[in-house]
Order: C-alpha cells, then structure tokens, then sequence
C-alpha cells in the first residue's frame, strides 16, 4: 500500500506520479529538491518512502523524535541490545540529514552540579517534547543510575545540554512512559521502572517553576503497562491506548479528566482495533492517528485514526506484512507542508532494524463533498443554463469559422495522413510505456540491492564488532596458553634435573655399599691379624692365645 522513491538521478514515480528530476548519483540530492515540490501530487492516506540524502542515522528503535521549525529531530534509541546517544535531525524541505554536536551547557543556572554528567547519555524508551525553543528529553532505560525521573533540555539554537533542577514529589525512573504537554504541563503515565515493575501512577511536570506533583485520581485506572500512546483532547482529557504488560497486549482505551481527575473507559464505535504495544501516535485537530505496533507475535499492519469527538475508530490505510511500517518501537510525528498536515514515520524494528523516512499525506476534512438535492424548478433552470451555453459557444465558433473563410484561410495538405500520425504516436507511446515499464523495475532491484547492500554493511559491522571481541578473547586464552607452556616446561626442567639428582645419588649409594664393604673387609683382617699374634710369637714360642 506504500511506494519507494527511487534514489536515481532520474525521474521518481510514484502512485502514478513522477517526480522532478535530480542531478543526484546515490544519496546525494539537489539542493533545490523540496518535499513541497512533489508532496501535493501524492494520494492521500497512503504512506511513501522519502528520498533523503546525507548521512543517514544508525537503524534503530525505541527512540524519541519530534518535529520542531521544520526539523525532525531524532535522539537515542536502541539497536542490538546497545543504547545510543546521539541526536540526527532531517531538515523536511531539503530532505538532507545532520548530526549535531550536543554541547554540555556549564553556565545554566538551571545545570545539576555534576560535571561528569554526560550531554545526553544512552537512552531507550524516553519522550522528547518540544517545549519552547527547547526540546525536553525525560525519562527512559540507561545505564546512568538515577532513582528519579531526569529531565534534559536541548537548546534548539546553541544545542547546549543541561540536566534541569525539578522538586516536589518526582516520579521513580522509568522507561516506556507517555508524556503529553498540556498547556505548560507536562503529564506522565505509566511505564516500566529499572526493577521491571509496571505503572499506572500520574505525575504532573509545571514548566515554569519544574516541580512535580502525583495526581490522586478516582474510578478504575488503567491496569500497570509500558509503551502505550497517550494523546489530549480539548486540553481537558488525556486519551490513553494500548500498550502491554509482561504477557499481554492491550487495546483498550481509558480517559482521564484533568479537571475532576477521574478515569473512564467509554464505548468506543467504529472499526475492529486489536491490540498493539510499541506503536506510535499523532493528534491533527481532532484526530488521533496511530502507527505500528506488535501484539507478540507480529506487526501490526494498519494505521488508525480515532476521532476524539466522536469515539469512532477507522482505518485509514494497512501496509504488508513485515513492512517497516508494522514495526515495534517507530515514532511519528506531524508537519504543516504547503498548508497540509502530513504524518512523518521514522525507525522501528520488524524483524530488522529500520531507519527510513515515511510520509503519509493526510485527507482534509473538507474533501468529502456534501450530498446536494435539487428541486426540480432548479434543475430544469440549470438545464436551460447550460442549453443557453452550448448554442452560444457553437455560435462562436460557427463566427470563427466565417473569419477564417472571408480571409481566404487554407490549410496545406500533409503527405502523411492524420491516421499514420495517430498510429506512430500510438507506438511511441507504447513503447515508451515498456521502456519506462523495464527502466522502473530496474531501478527496484537495483533499490532492493541497495537496501540488500546496506543491510550487509550494518551486518558487516556487527560481525567486525563480534570478531574483534573474539579476538580479544582469542588473545587472552593465546597469553593464558603461553604462561601454561612455560610452567610446563620449567617443570620438565625440574623432572630432567630430577633424573640426574637420581642418578647421582645411586652413584652415592654404589660408593657407599663399596665403602662399606670395604671398611667390613679392613675390620675382618685386623681381628684375623689380632688373633694369629703373628710370625713373631711363633719364633718366640709364646703361645696362642685362646
């Protein structure tokens, strides 16, 4: 149900539409290839890929974005289980991305001292408000240890960063929450805190003097959940949808009055809605749009609009299944182009992480044409209106004709009859359909490669990132190796030395059994010696001894 736009240096077609050329190769873009150039031509409620250039954000979800000064701003998120802390803006006349450089903004008086603090740390599941000439970034799940709710504010001129000072009763931190901005208020439901213990609790943020406050509401709340929408109608009512808690997803919807603080959960007519969690959601007057989403098992595929006066849902349009616009964890957001409001889609994860640009061109109330009944005395005076009409035109003509006779006008006789113009121009037409036909599916699979291509890369860097963690630690197991062939050898040293130091002691034991023996053989002569009394007791005739 949506369409890409191809990033060639030719004609974009679109719904039947083809778009200015560019004088672009890959992703750069012209500088004079606006959104309003091509924007009008679309058909409405159908989502389109944005051809965008410069250097497009890391896929991602679970971000937060918003739409400020014709600039969508596009700040953390999470891809592959890591956070991320940047901040990408895309400029929607130009279609051309940028990353600013985040400034951490040490002179505020508004600063948290703390210097180590970063501009703006690895955050998922946070809200992002454009609240002046500032963007408020609250809340979300990072590895910054915080028992409260942090908010960050962004200076959209300098793009200084700076923690902001809040008192009075502050909300545990948490991530998945809804924010919404009523007036200079700021109301949060809900979400998920660092402990995985779900929320249902209301707390209210005033910006002029950032104090908080907890709401005590009556009548039934909605039940703890995480990564629901939250939108407001009237500046009265806060509209609160979907969402999931541990094992199931939600398509329920409740409303708080602000000024009674009491919860309801009112019948709703319309369309079948089921239920989603990771969705994303826009309000344009009274209309509440809603995108994406999963239910556990898949995307959600259709986009909804909830009229808030009516409590009516509808369709307004689906995509396919496993279509990055039936993603988990994207963002939505709306922006006044050539006096239209048109919703613009970014990020999510379908099976893979996404970072294209999605428009849809909303349908203005007004298109619906009114149903006329007509008397018939009105009829029959439009009637005779238009009979008056056409016999004076044909006068008219009928005066041309006169003209061109009295002055002698003559057109010149063509060899080639109009029938053989007819029939060549029937071919080249034809054949410029195929041909436009066979150029556009060329340029499909080529888009497809690219697409192929990219995800390669993001593959690619993954798989570097892993093979340089193996490797470390291939090179610690190597050093580990090398310790234990060194204690190996020093040991069979020993054993070597071993084997001599045995050797030499049987030498040892070999001397001292010959010196024994002959300190045995000495011993035994002497005695021998002692008591024959020898040759000289025989000739002095002593006698033997017995």
């Amino acid at each position: 149900r949506y369409c890409r736009i191809l990033l060639e240096p030719v004609h974009f077609i679109c719904n039947n539409y083809q778009f200015p050329p560019t004088a672009v190769m890959g992703a750069e873009m012209t500088a004079n290839f606006e959104i309003s150039n091509w924007l009008s031509s679309l058909a409405y409620d159908q989502w389109v890929a944005l051809p965008v250039s410069g250097s497009r954000p890391s896929a991602r979800y679970k971000h937060a974005a918003e739409v400020a000064d014709g600039q969508l701003y596009i700040t953390g998120g999470s891809r592959n289980g890591r956070y991320l802390s940047d901040i990408q803006v895309l400029a929607l006349r130009s279609l051309t991305w940028s990353k600013p450089k985040l400034h951490m903004d040490q002179v505020s008086d508004q600063l948290v001292d703390n210097s180590v603090q970063e501009a703006l740390p690895a955050t998922s599941g946070h809200s992002l408000v454009k609240w002046g000439s500032r963007l408020l970034f609250l809340g979300g799940h990072s590895k910054e240890l915080s028992e409260v709710v942090t908010v960050r504010s962004i200076d959209l001129e300098t793009f200084n960063c700076c923690i902001m000072k809040t008192s009075g009763k502050e909300p545990i931190a948490r991530g998945g929450q809804s924010v919404t901005l009523v007036g200079s208020r700021l109301i949060m439901f809900g979400g998920e805190d660092s402990s995985r213990r779900l929320l249902n609790d209301i707390h209210i943020l005033d910006l002029e003097t950032m104090t908080w406050d907890v709401a005590e509401t009556s009548q039934t709340p909605p039940s703890p959940r995480f990564d629901h929408t939250a939108a407001i109608h009237a500046n009265r009512y806060l509209l609160i949808f979907g969402g999931c808690s541990h094992s199931a997803c939600f398509s329920d919807l409740h409303i708080l009055d602000l000024h009674t603080l009491e919860w309801s959960q009112p019948h709703i007519e319309g369309d079948l809605v089921t239920p989603r969690a990771g969705h994303a959601g826009i309000t344009i007057n009274e209309d509440w749009y809603l995108v994406g989403g999963g239910d556990n098992r898949s995307g959600v595929s259709d986009t909804l609009m909830l009229n808030m006066s009516k409590l009516v849902w509808s369709v307004v349009t689906s995509v396919e299944e496993r279509d990055p616009l039936a993603s988990e964890g994207l963002t939505v957001c709306s922006e006044i182009v050539n006096g239209e409001k048109v919703l613009v889609a970014f990020g999510g994860y379908y099976g893979k992480y996404n970072n294209e640009v999605y428009v849809l061109r909303t349908k203005p109330k007004d298109l619906s044409r009114p149903k006329i009944f007509q008397s018939p005395a009105a009829a029959a005076a439009a009637a005779s209106v238009t009979a008056a009409y056409a016999l004076t035109s044909s006068g008219e003509r009928k005066i041309d004709i006169r003209k061109k006779e009295d002055a002698n006008f003559q057109e010149m006789e063509i060899e080639t009859s109009p029938q053989d113009f007819t029939v060549e121009f029937n071919l080249i037409t034809a054949e410029k359909k195929t041909l436009e036909s066979s150029l556009t599916e060329i340029r499909t699979q080529n888009y497809k490669f690219k697409d192929d291509l990219a995800e390669i890369n993001n593959n690619y860097e993954d798989l570097s990132k892993e093979l340089l963690s193996v490797k470390g630690q291939l090179e610690a197991e190597t050093s580990r190796c090398v310790n234990l062939e060194a204690q190996i050898s020093e040991l069979q040293n020993r054993l070597e030395s071993l084997h001599s130091i045995e050797d030499e002691l049987q030498v040892l034991r070999n001397q001292k059994s010959a010196f024994e023996r002959d300190v045995e053989f000495t011993t035994e002569g002497t005695m021998q010696k002692q008591n024959s009394g020898g040759v000289w007791q025989w000739i002095a005739g002593a006698p033997r001894s017995s």
